[in-house]
């Protein structure tokens, strides 16, 4: 179980860490694929880049944390970091997503992080 908890908790944390890269520097498709596309005639670039640099750091703390201070506080991060992709499902479905991105990627991600939270839990 500990290597299935670590190996979660890297694959996550560098996952964030590549939407950050691609919220920053791949803006338009990246939105798309969050599932509310941005406005090409208005100015989301200051919210993709807000989001992408949100996610990277959520990715560089996680790895931080699961390196310098271990399991349990990796543990405690991801529990809170759960929330994000909870509030990302509202998001999509508040602002015409479809509830297939809804559930399919931000919920799901959620489920994944909570596991992924309760493995380390349990190291």
């Amino acid at each position: 179980m500990t290597v299935a908890a670590y190996t979660l908790a890297v694959v996550l944390n560098l996952f964030c860490l590549f939407l950050g890269y691609r919220f920053l520097f791949q803006p338009a498709p990246s939105a798309a694929g969050y599932g509310v596309p941005a406005d090409p005639g208005g100015d989301a670039g200051a919210y993709l880049t807000i989001k992408g640099l949100r996610d990277g750091t959520f990715g560089l703390v996680g790895l931080a944390l699961l390196a310098f201070a271990g399991a349990r506080a990796e543990a405690w991060f991801m529990l809170g970091v759960a929330l994000v992709p909870l509030g990302d499902t509202l998001i999509v479905l508040r602002h015409g997503g479809t509830k297939a991105v809804a559930f399919g990627i931000h919920f799901a991600t959620a489920v994944v992080v909570l596991i992924t939270a309760g493995l380390l839990f349990a190291v």
